[in-house]
This record gives structure tokens, C-alpha cells and sequence, in this order.
């Protein structure tokens, strides 16, 4: 897309372009098909058109309504999940914001309804228009992430995380660097967004004393937030749990009780959520739901309750693990059909599975572990 086709896109025609490219299917199968309709209503401006229309449909799941938004497949891709965005804007209400990597704005519409100001900012000219048309009521310009070009109370940034088609988790290998980054905001609040698979520990070696917050959504870790400034809690590391769907999230802190000693397995087995994982607060979560560790270096913990709204595995019987074993025992178990799930135990759960070859009518859950130096498979029943 190029700014010929934007300007046409916020055009009437542009528009009833778009709303007669919507009622097609536009799938793989009638592409072709639709693309000769769609030219012959927008011409020149067909592929822009197409492309506008699957955007938002992919858009919605992610992001909400976008309807009359002007998007691109890339910054869909890019772009900040709805429920993570409301969140972060939470807490920055009453605060003025500058997102200096705003794209087309969905990170800017979350802000817009609680903060009372916010300025947008991108290096990419036609991002810029995209996001001053999606969010009216932000300010909106085009300048380098590095040239600070407000006094906002917050800058937000999200810097580059691809290159090459390859995926980065050093934030002084993004674009730009969190190092070049808190030096041009240097003494002001700063939140950098980067990957969830970054060397926390390693981030702390080299400096870095502000807060990190890890971020997930519906069992998905989407994000790490580096804050730093006046707005972060120094040294602080939060494991931060979304539920899109409406149901209550919540929060583990590094600041939490954490006094948890490993134990034979109680009735039930527990998988924390990713982001309490990946922040290193397995043992703060335990703690807070009386639950311990089977093995101080693997994430699953045991108790006798599952924690509310959590999904828990019931122990029906443990053993040993071997193939063999676990063959015999599903198979006078009558189970066909079984979720394999693994930690530290060097097991492939599709190939075991295929190993199996059961042929029964259950289903089953079992779970394989290290404990120590032994490998054990827990066959389970989930609580939901």
C-alpha cells in the first residue's frame, strides 16, 4: 500500500469500495475470482481494497472493532493485543502519554479513554496518517523514536523484534535499543515493550534496575514490559495474567511470599500460567495458594485444592516412566485417546503418543516429569 491508495481508502469511493469488497468471501479458493470484481470497482486500488478488508477480519479477534480503521496484514500482526493495551492504559490513567512507535494506533485507543493526553509517533509516514485516522482524538505526527518531541509524563515504545524474518529476544538487538531508548527519555517514565523469551537475569546483570512485567493473555505470554522512570516499581519483577473473555485476572509479584519446600505430590497437580513461568515467580504463585513443588527446578506444583478458576489435574496414580509400563496401564485403563504433558523429562509428546498405539474408548491426561533424578508419569483426570 502506498499513499495514492490511502488517500483513496479515505475517500467515499474508497469506503464503498471496501463495504462491497466485505460482502465477498475473499478466501484462498474465490480470490481469484474476487480479485477481478474487486478491480472492477476499484481499479488500480483493487489489491489495497483486498487487503483492508482481510486485515480487519483478522483484526477483530485481536483487537476489537475495527470498523473503519485503515490497517495493513503486517501492523495487524505487530500490533498490541485490546486486553493488553486497556490494561497497561490503567495504569498510566491520568498520566499523559506519548506512544513513540504508535503504528496505527491500537496501543493510542486504549489510551485515549483514560489518559488526558496522548501523542502518537511513528518513523513510517503512512503509519502515522493510519493512526491519526483510526484514533481522532490523539495528536499524531511523524518523527524518530529517539527524538523526543513531547513532554509527555509516559513514553511507550515498541521497537522492531523481526529482522531478516528472524525473531529477537535481546532488547539491545531491537530497533532501537532499550539502552538508546532509556538514554534519550533518560529521568522520564518509560515503558519498552519487547519479547517474553528475553534473559531476565542477564537484563538485570547488565543494569537494567526498573520493572519488568510479564504479560499473558488467555494462557498465551504475549508480551514483556520493561518499565522504568518514575512510573516503575525498581527491581520489581510482576507476572500479570489477562483474561479476555471477561473472567478476572490477576497479578504475582516478585515482592510476594515465596517460602515453598518441595513435597511428595499432593491430589492434584498444577500448571501456573506462562507468565508466572517465565517470570520466575513459580514459587511466590505456590505460596499464595498453598501449593509446593515437586522439584525445585520443574514449574509444576501439587496441593490438595486447585486454585479457583485454574485448570488442575487430579493424580489418579503415578509410576516409574517407561513406555512399556505406561502402555500396559492405559491400555487395562480401556484409554484411546491421551494429552501428554512434559516437563524436564526429554519425552516428545507426539512421538510417545504415536508409541502408544492405543485403541481403547477413555480419555486420559498424563502428565511426565522429572523429580530429582527420577522420571515419573502421573496419570491424571483435568478438574476441567
Amino acid at each position: 500500500m502506498d499513499g495514492a491508495d490511502l488517500a483513496y481508502l479515505r475517500t467515499a469511493d474508497g469506503a464503498a469500495a471496501v463495504a462491497a469488497a466485505d460482502r465477498l468471501a475473499l478466501t484462498d479458493a474465490s480470490l481469484l475470482a474476487d480479485v477481478g470484481a474487486v478491480r472492477g470497482i476499484a481499479g488500480a486500488h483493487a489489491p489495497a481494497v483486498i487487503e483492508q478488508v482481510r486485515a480487519r477480519r483478522r483484526a477483530v479477534a485481536k483487537l476489537g472493532d475495527v470498523e473503519g480503521w485503515l490497517l495493513t496484514d503486517e501492523a495487524v500482526q505487530q500490533a498490541t493485543p485490546s486486553a493488553v493495551a486497556e490494561h497497561r492504559a490503567r495504569r498510566l490513567a491520568w498520566l499523559s502519554v506519548h506512544d513513540v512507535t504508535c503504528s496505527i494506533g491500537a496501543e493510542l485507543r486504549a489510551l485515549v479513554q483514560v489518559c488526558p493526553r496522548v501523542v502518537g509517533s511513528d518513523l513510517d509516514p503512512l503509519r502515522a496518517r493510519m493512526a491519526a485516522h483510526n484514533v481522532p482524538r490523539a495528536m499524531v505526527h511523524v518523527a524518530d523514536a529517539l527524538t523526543p518531541t513531547s513532554t509527555a509524563d509516559v513514553v511507550i515504545a515498541d521497537p522492531a523484534r523481526r529482522t531478516g524474518g528472524r525473531r529477537i529476544v535481546d532488547p539491545e538487538q531491537c530497533s532501537p535499543a532499550l539502552s538508546s531508548l532509556r538514554a534519550a527519555y533518560a529521568g522520564r517514565s518509560l515503558a519498552v515493550k519487547t519479547a517474553p523469551g528475553i534473559d531476565y537475569d542477564g537484563l538485570r546483570r547488565k543494569g537494567f534496575d526498573g520493572e519488568v512485567e510479564i504479560v499473558s493473555l488467555d494462557g498465551g505470554v504475549r508480551e514483556a514490559c520493561l518499565w522504568s522512570g518514575p512510573v516503575a516499581v525498581p527491581g520489581l519483577t510482576r507476572a500479570t495474567v489477562l483474561r479476555g473473555s471477561g473472567a478476572r485476572g490477576y497479578e504475582v509479584f516478585s515482592t510476594d511470599p515465596h517460602d515453598v519446600d518441595p513435597e511428595p505430590a499432593g491430589k492434584y497437580l498444577v500448571e501456573p500460567d506462562g507468565a508466572v513461568i517465565r517470570a520466575g515467580l513459580v514459587r511466590h504463585y505456590a505460596a499464595r495458594h498453598g501449593l509446593w513443588q515437586l522439584d525445585p527446578r520443574i514449574a509444576y506444583l501439587t496441593g490438595d485444592a486447585v486454585p479457583t478458576g485454574e485448570r488442575g489435574f487430579e493424580i489418579l496414580d503415578s509410576a516409574k516412566f517407561s513406555e512399556k509400563t505406561l502402555r500396559a496401564e492405559l491400555r487395562v485403563r480401556d484409554v484411546g485417546s491421551v494429552e501428554i504433558l512434559t516437563r524436564g523429562a526429554g519425552v516428545d509428546p507426539d512421538v510417545l503418543r504415536r508409541k502408544l498405539k492405543l485403541q481403547g474408548s477413555q480419555p486420559m491426561t498424563v502428565v511426565i516429569t522429572r523429580i530429582g533424578r527420577e522420571v515419573v508419569a502421573f496419570l491424571t483426570r483435568p478438574t476441567r
